[in-house]
């Protein structure tokens, strides 16, 4: 939603330029309270809706996709590690696409390299590969690092605010990049309409880069409180993950705790060359805790 709001906006500038927006049948005629409000807003927003299913084989998902100048993939990591962002993008190369935006919102996937303990970031470097061995279809990726909240999601366990605890992965000075959903939607926009064009390259943006101490003791002072530090070491998370091989974040936690391509400079980051106010870890924590 953060995207297709963006993305409406900027559009009044460009005449005749128009949005669909592809949805399940069952997400269109949904009964749910949430859903119908967002089919409403994306109604009011003037963005069209196209009725169609990821799971279709790829010659159908390419008839759909057929007769768009630029594609942008919003589907996040859907149905795990099933192949789905390489059928996208062959789909997306078959339909002879201008532009496209695949779902690598995201870590720097190069340099964390094949075979990492989080086995969708394969997948990830296999989309690289396809649209790096074609030159028919520009590509544009866009990392953006971690989801800000993700920081504080209990689940994750970085930050265990009942716990009163904040957990090092790997070790303190690990850093890690994150953006909020609606900086990435903002500049998402601000990348697709970029002058001068951005054409086959991988574009980082940032709201904040962050160590695991400083964010403990970013929350020590603006939550006047004394976190308990505790480090999750690569060894301790390999071994909790051989317990449990199957679990998505278990191997998030031990990808992260590597260090390797989480974290980049937010002085090289599109957001901060074009001037461009993004929201940092401080205020995200102030606007949410």
């Amino acid at each position: 939603m953060p995207v297709l709001r963006n993305l409406a906006k900027r559009i009044t500038h460009f005449s005749g330029t128009t949005i669909t927006v592809l949805l399940r049948p069952s997400t269109i005629k949904s009964t749910v309270p949430e859903k119908i409000r967002d089919i409403k807003e994306l109604r009011s927003l003037g963005i069209k809706i196209l009725a169609g299913d990821l799971s279709s084989a790829v010659t159908e998902l390419t008839a759909l996709f057929k007769g768009f100048d630029t594609v942008i993939s919003c589907t996040g990591f859907v149905n795990g590690s099933g192949g789905l962002q390489i059928k996208l993008t062959r789909a997306i190369l078959a339909a002879g696409i201008k532009r496209y935006f695949p779902w690598q919102f995201g870590v720097d996937y190069d340099i964390v390299g094949r075979g990492s303990a989080q086995d969708l970031f394969d997948e990830q470097l296999d989309v690289r590969d396809l649209l790096r061995a074609q030159n028919e279809t520009e590509w544009v990726i866009v990392s953006t690092g971690m989801f800000t909240s993700f920081l504080f999601e209990p689940s994750f366990g970085i930050v265990d605010l009942p716990g009163n605890t904040v957990h090092a992965l790997g070790n303190w000075n690990n850093a890690v990049t994150v953006t909020t959903p609606e900086d990435i939607g903002m500049l998402t926009a601000e990348i697709c309409f970029a002058e001068p064009r951005i054409v086959n390259s991988i574009v980082y943006t940032a709201g904040d880069t962050i160590t695991y101490k400083q964010l403990a003791d970013m929350i020590d002072a603006a939550l006047n409180i004394k976190v308990q530090r505790v480090e999750w070491s690569v060894p301790e998370l390999t071994d909790e993950l051989l317990k449990d091989a199957g679990n998505t974040l278990k191997k998030y936690r031990l990808v992260f705790a590597t260090g390797k391509g989480m974290s980049w400079d937010v002085g090289k980051t599109f957001n901060a060359q074009q001037q461009i106010p993004t929201t940092n870890v401080l205020q995200w924590l102030k606007q949410n805790l």
